[in-house]
């Protein structure tokens, strides 16, 4: 019950923020697609924009594809090349992705000390 306490706190702590406009809002795919490259970024697994529209569990690679393009649209993503290779793109969160990720934690901790 602990648990489920805190997750709702957190649910409703985004939803707050979100409905204020300090939060981008984004779609179940777009945010899934931001973690997924976040996380594989962090581990220092460098993903391209062929890898992230294979991730067909989350959606078709035309809608993945759509989903780049906001995410790099709202600043959460850029494009970047690696070594003297210019045909493939890698993808990497911007800074404005890693606040986005702070403010998520910042409210997870919160959530977790306000629901005891």
């Amino acid at each position: 019950m602990r648990y489920q306490k805190i997750y709702l706190r957190f649910l409703s702590l985004i939803q707050a923020v979100q409905a204020k406009g300090e939060l981008p809002t984004l779609d179940p795919e777009a945010k899934q697609l931001i973690e997924i490259i976040a996380v594989r970024h962090s581990l220092g697994q460098a993903m391209t924009i062929s890898d992230a529209m294979g991730l067909k569990s989350i959606a078709s690679p035309a809608t993945l594809h759509r989903k780049i393009d906001i995410l790099r649209g709202l600043g959460l993503i850029e494009t970047h090349f690696q070594g003297d290779n210019r045909r493939t793109k890698y993808l990497r969160p911007t800074e404005l992705a890693a606040d986005y990720f702070s403010t998520m934690g910042s409210m997870m901790e919160n959530a977790s000390t306000t629901a005891d």
